[in-house]
């Protein structure tokens, strides 16, 4: 074993679903990227039988594609590394990226996951049970040690020991979260790179962003359902099973290719508009929230600013608890995800259009795999954070690629923060003595109707943003008089009213109150944006505490230009999402000497501290 540290396809979905990753960017090339020109690769189909579960006793036959570099041989055995793809998808995803990899000298076993493409049994969420422990056996085949289903045995991985394959794993979304498992039961893995994946499935399919335990998307409560999404991945996985079913009938017996308990998880979640306690068990047992102490292979994370399904919090939680534990990570904030699929130009892009030597990403995954399985250290691991800004001109063309567009940081949180004090005017100040006493009153719809509305996924935007007058309270800053750089997860602090929700609460989840927090750009004509569509859903868990409510808004890199307003929006209800079915009239009141407060995370010499928290 090399290092031990002591202290989670785009053709493949429906409506364009999951694209997992696309990778197109630019740089100069590092020097420690190990480029070899580009040698001829072999590829083969393989197939290997696994055995899964948590008693080990389903046995699943995974198919995957080698790809073989002509320098890898039994004499000179080259570093491997293990890819799949994001949910809907298969092996065939990958195909490019491989490709690619295996030009830079690596062996690339791209497979297709369970209950998916050609392989085997049930989805099971990238459960460590599941699929964390197929991809422990496949790493026991890269190491020589397991036979594939033609009785042949690999010698062509460089080993650290006997049975030890010197092996990263790359991949986005669920092939990004698969990592995280599969670390947690074999620590023969060196190295890791998710790209937009989740830290807690609970969070991210219904997620509440107040009372959270602090550096982490954790909460007591409930959160609200995620219903369109969580909806549309189901379709997709029963889709998936029954294009693969004579191959495997055991898929569509039970709850059809999934897990016998998430059929049942699912239809409680849209009746109820959010999880039981045993449904969030399950998720969050297949998250790397739940295991993080187990993980200890140095990890790069690649995370989407435009994504409303996993989003920016996911990858901050992940980082703070691998940086706390002593785990080697770095984090990167691209300029797609699941919503906004498209890079920016000079972006990376997983179809492997673009060679990734060429990209900014591209050379940072690279270096990471040279710098952990090739003992490299002249490659460089980067800054700690990097941010995409998308306010930044530059050349996509040119051999620098979207690099100028990244600001960096040696440590989160970024810069400073901002406050900004909502007044009984419906005006948003940073003077506290220009705060009035006042109040905005709103009101949901009956039976769950959205009033307001953010997108419909994934990046399907032909209908903008609105909310619907009188279900939501709006407060706005004058004209900015200079450029507002927002790096980070802005909060606000407010006290909520509503006596109605006070007395609904009490019959549980279901009775207490919703509401959605969000950030809109205004320019000078009025046009209103949604910053990349992105809002925070809240289950308020007693509307009757005299405190202010804690809300993270969503995690953001933007700048709100000169002569725009800043405008934070308290919502009733969202289209994508579960919402009261009760009607609860809700009020904000507002009083000079204790106002609610935004505070926003900027960069700039006008900045406060950076504080400690989140």
């Amino acid at each position: 074993m090399r290092r031990r540290y002591s202290t989670i396809p785009v053709g493949a979905a429906a409506l364009g679903l999951l694209a997992t990753m696309a990778f197109t960017a630019s740089a100069p090339p590092s020097r420690a990227a190990h480029a070899v020109g580009t040698p001829s690769v072999g590829v083969r189909t393989v197939q290997v039988d696994v055995t899964v579960g948590p008693a080990r006793d389903t046995t699943c036959r995974i198919v995957g594609d080698l790809y073989q570099p002509a320098t890898a041989t039994a004499e000179t055995p080259q570093p491997a590394i293990l890819t799949t793809h994001g949910f809907g998808g298969s092996k065939d995803d990958q195909a490019g990226l491989a490709h690619r990899l295996a030009e830079q000298d690596y062996v690339v076993l791209a497979y297709s996951g369970l209950g998916f493409g050609g392989t085997q049994c049930k989805i099971h969420l990238d459960d460590p049970d599941w699929d964390g422990q197929a991809a422990r056996q496949l790493v026991d085949y890269l190491a020589g040690q397991r036979t594939d289903a033609d009785g042949d045995r690999l010698d062509l991985v460089a080993l650290d020991g006997p049975g030890d394959p010197k092996v990263g794993m790359f991949g986005g979304s669920y092939g990004g979260h698969v990592q995280f498992a599969a670390a947690a039961v074999d620590d023969r893995i060196d190295a890791l790179v998710p790209a937009i994946t989740w830290n807690d499935l609970d969070y991210a399919l219904a997620p509440t962003n107040a009372g959270l335990t602090p550096g982490t998307v954790t909460s007591a409560e409930p959160g609200v359902f995620k219903r369109m999404w969580a909806d549309l991945f189901a379709a997709l996985g029963v889709l998936r099973g029954a294009e693969h079913a004579l191959g495997d009938p055991r898929r569509l017996t039970g709850c059809p290719n999934f897990a016998d308990q998430i059929c049942p998880a699912l239809i409680e979640a849209n009746v109820a508009g959010f999880p039981s306690a045993q449904t969030r068990a399950m998720l969050r047992h297949a998250s790397v929230a739940s295991y993080v102490e187990k993980v200890r292979a140095p990890t790069l994370l690649l995370q989407g600013q435009d994504d409303t399904l996993f989003n920016l919090q996911e990858a901050i939680a992940t980082y703070r608890a691998l940086d706390a534990q002593g785990t080697p990570v770095r984090m990167v904030w691209q300029s797609w995800g699941h919503s906004g699929q498209t890079p920016a130009p000079g972006e990376i892009d997983l179809s492997g259009a673009r060679d990734p030597m060429t990209t900014y990403e591209g050379r940072r995954v690279l270096d990471w795999f040279a710098y952990w399985l090739r003992d490299d250290h002249t490659a460089s691991l980067g800054p700690p954070l990097a941010y995409f800004r998308d306010w930044v001109r530059y050349d996509g063309a040119a051999p620098a690629g979207a690099e100028p567009a990244y600001g960096t940081a040696d440590a989160y949180p970024v810069g400073g923060t901002q406050r900004l004090y909502l007044s009984g005017d419906r005006s948003l100040t940073p003077v506290p003595g220009d705060v009035v006493a006042g109040a905005q009153t709103w009101v949901n719809l009956a039976a769950g109707v959205p009033s307001s509305y953010s997108e419909l996924p994934p990046e399907l935007e032909a209908i903008p943003p609105y909310d619907t007058a009188g279900t939501h309270a709006a407060w706005t800053t004058a004209p900015l008089t200079g450029d507002v750089e927002t790096v980070g997860v802005p909060t606000l602090d407010v006290t909520l009213r509503s006596p109605l929700a006070g007395v609904t609460q009490a019959t549980g989840p279901g009775g207490r109150l919703i509401v959605f927090a969000k950030l809109y750009d205004v320019a000078p004509d009025g046009a209103l944006t949604l910053v990349h569509r992105l809002v925070s859903p809240v289950r308020v868990a007693d509307v009757t505490d005299p405190r202010p409510l804690h809300i993270e808004l969503p995690g953001i890199v933007h700048r709100w230009p000169a002569g725009h307003r800043i405008r934070v929006v308290l919502a009733a209800s969202d289209a994508v999402y579960a919402n009261n079915t009760a009607v609860l009239p809700v009020t904000v009141r507002t009083t000079a000497a204790d106002p609610p407060v935004l505070t926003l995370p900027v960069l700039g010499p006008d900045a406060e501290p950076a504080r400690s928290g989140r």
